[in-house]
């Protein structure tokens, strides 16, 4: 298994992400997680707490398909409130780097207006290759 990430310099610098990932191997197609606990209940009242624990969530999956968060090649978050994921982007690298490393997959933001359950205000989806 193989990952390259690419950053063209006729891009801005990346900060937080990855412009492309070239992988090969099996893909890992991540189910969208949230903060919920293993009794199903959102856990964490700000976006940086929900953040660590859908994407702990995400890795554990991932880790039980067989990977680990240096596989993930693509990751996409929904967040209910961009502006408030943005004020704290530099917790939620923090987070990142804690549980991923240095590494970013390629990855996207997007604002919703509303997730699945009524208080989570952010999920993560991805996928991973091994």
């Amino acid at each position: 298994m193989s990952v390259q990430r690419v950053d063209p310099p006729e891009l801005a610098q990346p900060r937080g992400f990855s412009h492309a990932v070239v992988a090969s191997g099996t893909t890992i197609f991540l189910a969208g997680q949230t903060a919920l606990d293993a009794g199903g209940r959102i856990v964490g009242g700000t976006v940086v707490e929900q953040f660590e624990r859908a994407l702990s969530n995400l890795f554990t999956a991932l880790r039980a398909a067989g990977g680990e968060p240096d596989r993930l090649v693509s990751l996409t978050v929904y967040a209910t409130d961009l502006a408030d994921y943005r004020a704290h982007a530099r917790e939620i690298g923090a987070v990142w780097r804690r549980l991923a490393g240095r590494d970013y997959p390629a990855m996207a933001a997007v604002g919703v207006s509303r997730l699945w359950d009524a208080e989570a205000l952010v999920e993560v989806q991805g996928f991973a290759v091994v």
